[in-house]
């Protein structure tokens, strides 16, 4: 067995030990399970984003929609509420 050393910055680190004690791993298993994850998928055994996906997919459609209805390019025949107790009256009406 040999030794390796990782240079963490101290806040990385904290944060890690935190979130690893939660589920019971050490800093050491936890980059050992990753090592021998990578060795029998052959791939990094985790998804790297480059940027964020933000909005998601769904997101972006949801808000391309409402931005549509917004300036009449599509039917918007949602119905509209003034009160919560109008919106529970024509929630339960639909049962």
């Amino acid at each position: 067995m040999s030794t390796t050393t990782i240079r963490l910055d101290d806040n990385l680190k904290k944060q890690l030990s935190k979130q690893l004690k939660a589920t019971g791993l050490s800093i050491n298993a936890y980059f050992t399970l990753a090592a021998k994850q990578l060795v029998i998928q052959k791939k990094v055994p985790f998804e790297i984003l480059t940027e964020p996906d933000i909005p998601n997919e769904t997101t972006r459609k949801a808000m391309l929609e409402a931005e549509a209805k917004a300036e009449g390019l599509i039917l918007d025949n949602s119905p509209r509420f003034d009160n919560v107790d109008d919106l529970i009256e024509s929630l339960d009406k639909e049962d």
